[in-house]
């Protein structure tokens, strides 16, 4: 065995620098921090590449001095904590001075800076954890800290990163979760020369839901509140009605740290148990305030992850809080009267009678009556026969109309050719078969369809897509819009025509052929898109494709136009039977299904 050595302080930061620095994201998540740290009041986040060749944080907070502008790429260099009793008293970002010497450790850093009261500033030059130079230069009050070539020494690492559009995302991310923290701040991200964000303080947090994320999550969103000795609970939560089956815009903080916790995403979906189908997710954003003594932010290299002391009890609190605003503003499923599992209506008790006798309306009829007996002619009413208890009987018309020879044409019974077909309440269609009656699920049939086209279109590139007539816009976030251009080929083979419109937009100018272009459709179909979108599909082998070609079949046949005449519906039953299984689903789920004639009389 190998005798025992201290490894060199550069190899050293280079492996906590793979705890810390995992992306270029992790770069402007760390960099922003410090900048808060700092109390700047404006931060800007400028991006090359994704992060691979630039990126770079500006910020007017307090500066550092010579000394400390070169102290602050060493490791464990902080000004935040002197004794271990500090660590149960932490109210900053930032507090074990790993950051800077772990990026310093994997890419070039170039920090300019100055304090309010300098005249000039500092600008230091480090690569791989090596001082380059340090040099007085002119400079703002604040920060610059420009990382360039991340990852450089160590190509194992920069050849795993994704594509920029992935990469850009993941910054996107982390640059939301740092805005959201501190509305009274000025942010701007910029990516290859264009701003993505340009955030003004914010009134309140409210505002600056709506600066980054639109007004279609800001106008879904409700006010949560709640105070207790353990914990103070505010934010938002989101109307049950706009939950999505994408993840995202599900926020949690403590003390103003962005944080993950299974556990209490669990509370919050515990508390929407009976507001949203499963499998949907509501958009939350939830800020919770505790004794800084009571909660341990030190568990985890990126601090993303925190350990509470009660956490049980934070979690009835925070069910209770989500539980109680849902019902405060009777967001309660109405009841539906067509479902068997809908909630049943009270029974009227056994002495409910005693207060309000029930009355058996009574029936006046006339006995003798005959509806086959002629009247005489009049020309009004005939009042003759008038008394109390007869309604006075209308006269006869003083002319019958003679029976024509062809007047039984009109109902002359016909049986209906066998492409006659007929459409059950848009769920099922019915036709002749040999055997007896034919039923088809329509929704199914639209499904095994549009699997086998897009099965062919991701194999052999052949897709059939029809236009809009009226485009649509669909507000998407930064975020997603970037789903999108990653995965602008795959659809464009499929036939979806959706191009970007801004920095968080697309346009809908074309679907596949199937699919419904009916205007407010769009927006469900772009959602369920980002859905299937974000599970990754880079590489398509033939079993991958079978399942990409499934997921868009489901969802086309959700969105699918019920046919309205006999013409479509036989043209449906058409391309069912063109396909090669017509009667299961890729699913395995039965599409036809046939009545036989015995089982039609067994009912008469």
């Amino acid at each position: 065995m190998p005798a025992l050595k201290i490894l060199p302080g550069n190899i050293a930061n280079m492996i906590a620098a793979g705890e810390v620095v995992q992306r270029p994201a992790s770069v402007v998540k760390e960099l922003m921090e410090n900048a808060l740290d700092a109390g700047a009041a404006s931060v800007s986040v400028v991006v090359t590449d994704s992060g691979r060749t630039l990126v770079q944080v500006i910020d007017d907070g307090c500066g550092m001095s010579p000394g400390d502008a070169v102290l602050c790429f060493e490791r464990h260099a902080t000004s935040k904590i002197e004794t271990a009793e500090d660590l149960d008293n932490i109210v900053t970002f930032g507090f074990r001075g790993e950051a800077l010497a772990s990026i310093a450790a994997v890419a070039e850093v170039t920090l300019r800076t100055r304090r309010a009261g300098d005249e000039l500033g500092t600008e230091v030059v480090v690569d791989g954890s090596r001082l380059v130079s340090q040099e007085e230069v002119a400079a703002p009050r604040g920060s610059s800290f420009a990382v360039r070539n991340l990852f450089y020494n160590v190509p194992a690492r920069r050849k795993f990163l994704k594509s920029d559009n992935v990469e850009f995302k993941h910054i996107v991310e982390e640059f939301t979760r740092v805005a959201l923290t501190r509305p009274d701040v000025a942010f701007t991200l910029s990516h290859n020369g264009r701003d993505v964000f340009v955030l003004k303080p914010a009134k309140s947090l409210k505002f600056r839901v709506l600066d980054l994320l639109g007004s279609n999550v800001a106008d879904d969103i409700v006010d949560i509140s709640a105070e207790t000795s353990l914990v103070r609970v505010s934010g938002f939560v989101g109307r049950p009605d706009t939950a999505k089956k994408t993840l995202g815009n599900q926020y949690l903080f403590v003390n103003g740290r962005f944080f993950r916790s299974p556990y209490l995403h669990k509370a919050v979906m515990k508390a929407y148990e009976e507001f949203v189908p499963e499998g949907l997710t509501p958009s939350y954003f939830i800020f919770l305030e505790v004794d800084p003594h009571t909660v341990d932010v030190n568990i985890h290299p990126t601090k993303s992850e925190v350990k509470f002391e009660e956490d049980n009890l934070i979690f009835r609190i925070l069910y209770a809080c989500v539980r109680e605003t849902l019902g405060k503003h009777s967001f309660g499923a109405s009841i539906d009267f067509d479902n068997d599992a809908a909630a049943q209506l009270p029974v009227i008790g056994k002495g409910f009678d005693e207060y309000k006798p029930s009355v058996t309306p009574k029936v006046d009829f006339d006995p003798d009556y005959n509806p086959f007996e002629p009247s005489p002619v009049a020309s009004d009413y005939d009042f003759s026969n008038y008394s109390p208890s007869r309604e006075p009987k209308p006269a006869a018309p003083q002319q019958y109309v003679e029976k024509r020879e062809d007047y039984g044409k009109l109902f002359e019974s016909k049986v209906l050719p066998a492409t006659q077909v007929l459409t059950v309440q848009d769920k099922y269609i019915v036709t002749v078969a040999r055997s007896g009656l034919m039923v088809v699920n329509v929704r199914r049939a639209f499904e095994r369809i549009l699997f086998e086209r897009f099965l062919g279109a991701l194999s052999k590139g052949e897709h059939v897509s029809q236009s809009s007539l009226f485009p649509e816009q669909v507000r998407v976030g930064v975020e997603n819009r970037l789903l999108f251009d990653e995965n602008a080929a795959l659809l464009k083979s499929l036939g979806f025509d959706i191009v970007p419109f801004g920095t968080d937009t697309v346009v809908v100018n074309g679907v596949p052929e199937g699919f419904s272009c009916e205007g407010g459709k769009a927006e469900a179909m772009v959602s369920d898109l980002m859905f299937i979108l974000s599970e990754g599909h880079t590489s398509l082998s033939e079993t991958l494709q079978s399942s990409l070609a499934e997921k868009f079949a489901i969802l086309g046949a959700s969105t699918a136009k019920v046919p309205s005449s006999p013409f479509e519906a036989q043209r449906l039953i058409d391309s069912l039977f063109a396909c090669d299984n017509a009667e299961l689903t890729s699913r395995g789920r039965r599409i036809i299904s046939i009545i036989p004639v015995g089982e039609i009389d067994k009912k008469f």
